[in-house]
């Protein structure tokens, strides 16, 4: 009879710290019957719909699902395991926004209401942050005359070692 020891090494703190690097979105209620529950999760430029069985918590079968953003119906993108893609282009920022959810599932069709207030998107973009932009031109004119007054000193340097007599 053979016995095998496993011995494991780890490095203290280093898979505790791979896990914190990526965060889970906070889940967001949306709405609930006495049939289903629909919950929200935020990414950058869509809102994931997660659409379940109110008893058991499993993910709906149907792709019959349509959202009304303050009335006005807005596209959703079927995903794996009951979660539906909505842009969030027309929902970030100006307070809350009314969600209306049509679900058809088990032959019957359900509207539930809920609400959703979502933060302005955080703008990465170089030409909008007028601040960024100023350091930016700041660092570059520093670099431009520190290589002026360089190029300067050694012209100068190499002209006085090229003429000795004077």
């Amino acid at each position: 009879m053979t016995t095998a020891i496993v011995l494991t090494a780890t490095v203290p703190g280093w898979p505790a710290r791979a896990a914190e690097t990526t965060p889970t979105p906070p889940v967001i209620p949306i709405a609930h019957s006495a049939l289903l529950t629909i919950d929200a999760t935020n990414t950058d430029d869509s809102l994931a719909l997660h659409i379940k069985h109110a008893g058991n918590q499993i993910p709906i079968d149907g792709r019959d699902v349509t959202v009304s953003v303050d009335g006005k119906e807005q596209p959703v993108t079927p995903q794996p395991e009951g979660t539906f893609l909505l842009d969030t282009k027309d929902l970030r920022g100006d307070g809350e926004r009314q969600l209306d959810i049509i679900v058809a599932h088990d032959g019957i069709r359900e509207i539930l209401t809920g609400k959703v207030a979502l933060p302005k998107a955080r703008t990465t973009d170089l030409w909008s942050n007028h601040t960024q932009m100023a350091w930016w031109i700041l660092n570059i004119a520093i670099v431009l005359i520190a290589v002026l007054a360089f190029s300067r000193r050694k012209s100068s340097s190499s002209k006085e070692e090229s003429d000795p007599d004077d």
